[in-house]
Formats: structure tokens, sequence, C-alpha cells
């Protein structure tokens, strides 16, 4: 089944792409990979879910975030690409932690984005390499910053 028919079976809305805030380019396209900028969990309402991770939000809270942060992120894909069935693969995920000083969980919360990846591409296309960072602070407060890497369909 294709990302598009699973996104839809899962009755998911995607919020609307997000616009860069600074001198950058949301994604950029190099060959055959798609380089997306640092996105945050953004709501489809256009408001971002705010707070620490182990102060203002529990761990779920937070893997909810990052998930969030998946469909941002794949609303920036559609909106660039077309389709989310150009992608082929998901390459390298970066994630970010808005996290107190006394929480180490940080690939825990990182799950809400990689799962929602590996369940839209499968567990050998939607699973990349990793890596997840407590930060002291994210922009706007925003619980989760993730930017990743994805190889994608050129021929289209």
């Amino acid at each position: 089944m294709s990302a598009e028919a699973i996104l839809a079976e899962w009755k998911l809305e995607l919020p609307p792409a997000p616009k860069p805030v600074g001198v950058y380019r949301p994604l950029l396209i190099c060959g055959n990979l798609a380089y997306l900028s640092g996105h945050g969990p953004l709501r489809p309402d256009g408001t971002l879910i705010t707070g620490r991770v182990g102060e203002d939000l529990d761990r779920q809270a937070g893997y909810d975030a990052a998930r969030q942060t998946g469909l941002a992120i794949l609303a920036t894909l559609r909106k660039h690409l077309g389709s989310l069935d150009r992608v082929r693969r998901l390459v390298k995920t970066l994630g970010f932690v808005n996290s107190a000083p006394d929480f180490f969980d940080h690939p825990a919360v990182i799950n809400g984005f990689s799962e929602l990846m590996a369940g839209l591409y499968g567990p050998e296309n939607g699973v990349g390499a990793r890596s997840a960072l407590g930060a002291v602070a994210l922009p706007g407060n925003m619980a989760v910053e993730v930017e990743a890497i994805f190889e994608i369909a050129v021929d289209q």
C-alpha cells in the first residue's frame, strides 16, 4: 500500500507546510536526496506543541509532539514533491527534545517520529540512521525539532 493510501486510511490530517522563519529552505533536493530543515510539532491550526519534556510535558506528550513533527515533515514533502509516494526511504533523522536537565529518555520521545515513518514506509524503507538529543531550549519553546534526509524518486 502506498504512503498516501496509508495516510488516508489512518485519517491523519497534515498541518499546513511550515514556512521558513529565517534564511533557509524547508527542503532542498540534491540529486535523489531531499534534505529537510528542522521542523517542529506544528498542528493543523498553525500552533506548535510547546514545553519541556520532563518538566511541562511527560514522555508520552513528547512522543506525541515528535509524531506531530513527522506530520509537519510529511506536509513539506508533499508540498515540494507532489506526493508522499515519491519517497523511497528515510535515510537519516536528527531529533532534538526540549528537555528538563534530568530527563534522559530522548530516544523514546523521537520514536514518535520514527514509528510514524516506519508505519508509512515499512520497516525496511521507513527506518533510517538516527540520533536523538536533548536540548536546553528550542525555538519558540517547541517541544521537539526534527530534521531528516530522504531518498526520493527523481524519475517522476
